[in-house]
């Protein structure tokens, strides 16, 4: 899987030089001193431990280090673990090498890609209402408006603020405001995180 990895980032335009590969969980925290990295590509079974360990670690050392999993394995607990500890996205390794390259391309532009397995299993273990019945039972200083919604399906298509900016013919630090005011409805810190909890609600494909 390593080897692979290192041809999908190869084909996307890194060159071998600019890849740091570990083999477990101590060749990764001795990392943390080489900041900054771009983008760090995580799998949950390692020898000397859980990825989630890691992630949980890393997003405290550096918050605003996109962290992707990468792995076979999809039970409900470890994904939903995963998410909560930091985690930007959730891919499968049985996916083919075009789809993993696009998520990561999502990842490194500020979005949460989810593979639509891993999403799937979410929505069954969350087992939300229907969109209408979720929106109507959450408060209402907690419910959505119609421009906030766009912005949030913008933002799990993996746009930044700035092109979400130009999308809506709005300013960048309004699309901020709307972030923050989403943020604060969905009771969550980050965008994967409110990604997550709008599909969970029903509020997002």
């Amino acid at each position: 899987m390593q080897d692979r990895l290192r041809l999908i980032l190869m084909a996307l335009g890194y060159s071998g030089s600019e890849l740091v590969i570990a083999g477990n969980l101590a060749q990764a925290r001795a990392l943390y001193p080489e900041q900054p990295f771009a983008l760090a590509l995580i799998d949950i079974h390692l020898p000397d431990g859980t990825g989630i360990d890691l992630i949980r670690d890393w997003h405290e050392y550096d918050p605003a280090l996109p962290l992707l999993v990468v792995s076979a394995w999809s039970t409900g607990a470890l994904i939903v673990e995963a998410i909560q500890a930091g985690a930007t996205g959730y891919l499968l390794k049985q996916r083919d090498d075009a789809e993993i390259a696009m998520s990561i391309r999502s990842a490194l532009r500020g979005g949460a890609p989810i593979d639509p397995f891993v999403a799937r299993h979410i929505l069954a273990i969350a087992v939300p209402d229907p969109p209408a019945a979720a929106a109507a039972a959450m408060p209402p200083q907690g419910r959505l408006s119609p421009r906030e919604i766009d912005i949030l399906i913008l933002v799990s298509q993996g746009l930044t603020n700035k092109e979400i900016a130009g999308t809506l013919s709005l300013s960048r630090l309004t699309v901020e405001c709307y972030t923050k005011a989403i943020y604060k409805k969905l009771a969550v810190r980050s965008r994967t995180q409110a990604v997550f909890a709008a599909r969970a609600r029903g509020l997002l494909p």
